[in-house]
């Protein structure tokens, strides 16, 4: 199957007589689809009404209703988890992805430990040191190359573990553990050549907001790879194609999954909705298995896209109108990925497996538009899967899609809606007066605006009694006093306190930082659940899927070909790695000690400080050889330093200090006595008159 997907071209000729029934068969099961997906659409929209701050259509106002404000603190919420979960995610620029070997690989164990066959007749030759046996007569203990019993010859790149292995005293070698470190490192190159950080984003985005965000791969991609081949003085280029692996982003609009599945591992099958323009339909007839012809009769049939409900309510919320005729160029193609019946397989010529019995349904890839099939072809992974991957922000046990940060604070956020507006119609209300007119005291036909300077002629009446100005009380407090209630509630709904936001003036227990902090905890507690939703929905698949497709089409490389696994590295192994490598440094530093640093191995300290800082040990840390090399350059340099030091004086001494330790050169020697060669010595104390003494007498 592999080098079924090598090759180029469309597929053999399919009759057209045979075409209508399995494109009968995907445009049900996509019908089949929409119509239970209408449900997850509607919570869609509210969702993304809500994040974009806007009411829609089924919003009324009353006549008395002036203020149409719409507070945006779902879009506040939702910005601060999505930055929340990239910051911890891709804060170091690089997945949170490890590769490792299994506990027990297959064909070698992670740790090999040596003997493996013939333990019993190795101990009843040798003997091992705590066995509780004797060495037999005239045997003597095994060496550690004899226990390794020729491993060692065989994996030269291999880690030998000292310590106890399954007997005392026994070594062990690791070679599962080096392959695990090279396809790692092959994995998050990949990963790097697809721009996936710029593409898991926009998932992760979906996933915050609409509560599902859906990555679309590994698939195999021809990449066109740029090189100069230099003869002589003259250069030329020469590219050639490499099949690389490829993910993309696809929104949650344009994926139908069976409806009856809990999670994508139940699906029978997913279809895509695409959206392409002429050009880009066009380019489909360069990539292997389409049909050329079948394009080419899309294309003369002319866009077949129709806008639907949801993308023209999304126009109106983004205040966009596209007009008619803009989707006419326009082409809608579905891509299937899904079982498919024997029969319909046998119509359209695709070459069946022979272990595949009558009643077995295959895997199958198919692309579909205009009512024509423009590509079918097995599902080319082994093991089959569909490449798919769907990451819920929050669970929903009972549907494939989850639920986001809007949906949880909807109501809260219909609350603080009406708060808000209320408490500013009342403030309008309340900030001007309401006039009270006795038309009959006043003459007749008169205009009633009122302004400064305006007169009003009265015919009757005592004065100040034709028209009074009524003020009316000022509830806004209350009402904003339940806003900041239904904001609190928000801050519980999401559990994403307003203080990890930007929030000021925070009140009661985040006052104080003892406070501060047992809300951060609980903040961190709700992004941790998050999280851990995205290892398993989002890096372990998505890292399986990238292992899988190095094993089946990476052949290339055989060193990274293994019994391994993916462990997904979240928010908790993150911080456990900082601790990790906090815990090194400082034991690095311990190890500084002379005394200390006998009895420890440096370069496997160097290395595992290399590993929990991202860095590849490999090119940073030097074998003994390379070793012994840099330390003897390291002494001759010393040595020259040394040299020159000396020759700074004459005699080896500096300005100072002698280099001997002796006083330098030039300089008095001290008096035994104390005394010193200055003008104060010992004696009696002067008296008045004595000399050239002046002062008074003690």
């Amino acid at each position: 199957m592999a080098d079924e997907q090598q090759n180029k071209g469309a597929p053999s000729s399919i009759p057209s007589s045979d075409i209508i029934g399995i494109v009968g068969y995907i445009e049900n099961k996509y019908i089949g689809a929409k119509t239970s997906r209408s449900t997850h659409e509607a919570r869609w929209l509210r969702a993304y009404k809500n994040y974009r701050g806007v009411y829609d259509n089924t919003t009324q106002f009353r006549d008395t209703e002036k203020s149409k404000v719409f507070v945006k603190i779902t879009k506040t919420k939702a910005l601060a988890a999505y930055g929340q979960i990239v910051d911890i995610l891709f804060a170091n620029k690089k997945f949170p992805i490890t590769v490792e070997p299994t506990p027990v690989p297959e064909g070698i164990s992670e740790f090999m430990h040596a003997p493996m066959p013939g333990e019993e007749a190795l101990q009843t030759a040798y003997g091992f040191d705590g066995d509780g046996k004797e060495l037999l007569p005239g045997a003597r203990e095994a060496t550690p190359m004899e226990k390794l019993g020729g491993l060692k010859e065989e994996y030269p790149n291999a880690t030998l573990l000292e310590g106890r292995g399954r007997l005392p005293n026994q070594p062990q070698i690791s070679p599962a553990q080096e392959t695990a470190r090279r396809m790692e490192k092959v994995i998050h190159d990949q990963l790097l050549d697809n721009n996936a950080v710029n593409v898991l984003r926009h998932s992760i985005f979906e996933s915050v907001l609409l509560g599902t965000g859906i990555v679309k791969g590994p698939l195999n991609y021809s990449k066109t790879i740029h090189k100069w081949i230099t003869e002589g003085e003259q250069k030329t280029y020469q590219p050639y194609s490499k099949e690389v692996p490829k993910i993309e982003g696809v929104s949650c609009w344009d994926f139908f999954p069976d409806p009856a599945a809990t999670s994508l591992n139940d699906c029978d099958y997913v279809i895509e909705r695409h959206k392409f323009t002429r050009s880009q339909l066009r380019d489909l007839i360069n990539m292997p298995h389409f049909d050329a012809e079948a394009i080419i009769e899309c294309l003369e049939m002319g866009g077949n896209y129709n806008t639907e409900y949801y993308e023209d309510i999304i126009q109106t919320y983004d205040k966009q109108n596209y007009g008619e005729g803009v989707t006419n160029n326009r082409y809608e193609v579905l891509e299937y990925w899904g079982t498919l019946d024997n029969y319909l397989a046998e119509e359209i010529n695709l070459e069946i497996p022979q272990n595949v019995t009558a009643l077995e349904q295959l895997q199958i890839n198919a692309w579909i538009c205009n009512g024509k099939l423009i590509r079918a072809v097995l599902n080319p992974f082994t093991p089959e899967r569909i490449p798919y991957h769907a990451i819920p922000y929050e669970i929903n046990p009972y549907q494939l899609f989850g639920v986001g940060v809007p949906e949880n604070m909807e109501d809260a956020q219909l609350l603080m809606n009406g708060h808000v507006r209320m408490a500013i119609d009342n403030l309008a209300l309340a900030g001007n007066l309401v006039f009270d007119v006795d038309e009959a005291s006043l003459v007749p036909g008169q205009n009633m605006d009122i302004f400064p300077g305006k007169i009003f002629r009265r015919q009757s009446g005592v004065t100040g009694t034709a028209i009074n100005g009524l003020k009316f009380p000022n509830t806004a407090p209350e009402n904003l006093q339940m806003y900041l209630q239904a904001r609190q509630l928000a801050d519980e709904e999401t559990g994403i306190p307003s203080v990890m936001h930007g929030q000021t003036g925070v009140t009661g227990t985040g006052r104080t930082a003892a406070g501060l902090s047992m809300i951060m905890g609980g903040a961190n507690l709700s992004i941790k659940t998050v999280m851990k939703n995205i290892d398993d929905y989002m890096l372990k698949p998505l890292g399986e899927a990238f292992f899988q497709w190095n094993m089946q089409f990476n052949t290339d490389n055989p060193e990274i070909i293994g019994d391994l696994e993916i462990k997904p590295r979240g928010v908790a192994s993150v911080m456990q790695k900082e601790v990790r490598s906090q815990r090194l440094t400082t034991l690095l530093q311990t190890v500084a000690n002379p005394m200390l640093a006998p009895f420890i191995k440096i370069p496997n300290l160097i290395r595992e400080l290399a590993v929990s800082q991202d860095i590849d040990p490999d090119s940073l840390v030097n074998n003994m050889d390379d070793a012994q090399i840099f330390a003897e350059i390291l002494r001759g340099l010393n040595a020259t330093q040394e040299i020159g030091e000396q020759a700074q004086t004459p005699s080896g001494e500096s300005q100072g200090m002698g280099g001997n330790g002796r006083i330098p050169t030039g300089t008095k020697e001290p008096d035994p006595s104390g005394v010193g060669n200055g003008t104060i010595g010992t004696g009696n104390v002067p008296q008045s008159g004595e000399g050239n003494f002046t002062g008074s007498t003690p």
